[in-house]
């Protein structure tokens, strides 16, 4: 799964460098930010000419989702010390969706650990990959790689979809939100306000 995963640094290489970041600039949000919806929405943002505060509000408010995760895999993974600030950079969709797997607290701090070190590792060197290839295209535009930022996010977001009625009709609100916000509110800002669909789902 790192493996499979990390490859889609690629696309997010390519969307950073199209959105205006430079090769360093993305390669350093994939070291420190390192949750791949949060890095597309962030840029995603900033390439339509968003303001870089609702760029980062959106994409911490994707990116909260993995305080929940580290919550819920702190006993099970009972890592310490200093130990914890590297085991919180790769609390992610993935090694949570790996560890909580797994059949013993052995076996899901081992899966943790894979997952994490191979996602990461594949991840940033498919970044510069990525961002280094766009680069060299002088208007990354022309080839319709601005598309692959989006198109990449929807990828992601897409087995969540098919995982019941409930969440297809909580992205349709959504969506709907932020359709009918677009034309009137600086571009990051519609996605924040999307978000208020998963309170009516919460207060439910």
């Amino acid at each position: 799964m790192g493996l499979a995963v990390g490859l889609s640094g690629v696309a997010f290489g390519a969307a950073a460098v199209t959105a205006g970041l430079s090769v360093p600039q993305a390669c350093v949000l994939s070291l420190l930010a390192f949750t791949g919806a949060s890095q597309f929405a962030l840029t995603g943002a900033v390439g339509a000419g968003g303001d870089l505060v609702a760029a980062t509000a959106g994409a911490l408010l994707l990116g909260s989702r993995n305080t929940l995760y580290g919550l819920r895999l702190a006993d099970l993974l009972r890592v310490r010390g200093v130990r914890r600030l590297v085991a919180a950079q790769g609390v992610i969709d993935e090694t949570t969706a790996v560890s909580l797997a797994q059949p013993d607290p052995a076996a899901a701090r081992a899966g943790f650990v894979a997952t994490f070190a191979s996602l990461y590792v594949t991840w940033n060197l498919t970044t510069l990959a990525g961002a280094f290839g766009t680069s060299f295209l002088g208007d990354p535009g022309v080839l319709g790689l601005d598309a692959v930022g989006p198109a990449a996010f929807l990828a992601i977001l897409w087995p969540r979809l098919a995982s019941g009625p409930e969440l297809r009709r909580l992205a349709a609100v959504a969506v709907a939100v932020a359709l009918c916000a677009t034309p009137f509110l600086p571009p990051g800002v519609p996605v924040l306000l999307s978000a208020a669909a998963v309170l009516v789902v919460m207060a439910r």
